[in-house]
């Protein structure tokens, strides 16, 4: 009778471990799923510039130059539904195109054009209108808070934000909308 117990015991430790690993296993999934999305945006990226670098090199034929379009508006899903906020950030990378992975100042108005997460974190400011939040918040609302390196990745973009006074700091660790 003794060793049913302790074979049940070690069956249920055992379903218990799996269940934990399984989660966290979840979690590790969508952070890499994010991550290689990037990633293939950024490649398409370096992609159309390259091409278009390539047709302003002389000597070279002309490439297949990328078509200059308009980024699509970027809208924040709420922060009550995380399932539904991941689902529209995705579809939102796979709707925004980006010129470039980071800054560059190939706005036609002078202006300067961001990347995918830049984006968003304004357009949720822009949303968000006078109210102070915290990062971890914006992270919320974008699907970006699974793991410490996506909120820290929304950290750094604030800060940033911050730095070209596109982003006012409200007070430790809170953040508004700069009002103009």
């Amino acid at each position: 009778m003794g060793s049913v117990t302790q074979t049940a015991r070690a069956i249920e430790s055992t379903a218990e471990s799996l269940q934990e690993d399984l989660a966290r296993l979840e979690i590790q999934k969508q952070a890499l799923e994010r991550e290689l999305a990037a990633v293939t945006a950024h490649l398409g990226s370096v992609r159309r510039a390259l091409d278009a670098l390539q047709a302003l090199m002389p000597g070279t034929g002309p490439a297949a130059a990328p078509s200059p379009r308009d980024p699509a508006p970027v809208s924040v899903p709420s922060p009550a539904k995380p399932e539904a906020a991941r689902a529209a950030a995705t579809a939102e990378a796979a709707a925004v195109p980006s010129a470039t992975a980071g800054r560059s100042d190939e706005a036609g108005d002078g202006g300067t054009t961001y990347g995918k997460l830049t984006e968003q974190i304004l357009a949720y400011f822009a949303q968000a209108g006078d109210t102070e939040v915290r990062a971890r918040d914006v992270a919320s609302a974008l699907g970006r808070d699974t793991d410490s390196g996506s909120i820290n990745a929304v950290r750094s973009t604030l800060d940033r934000l911050v730095g070209a006074s596109r982003v006012q700091r409200a007070g430790r660790g809170l953040y508004r909308a700069v009002t103009r």
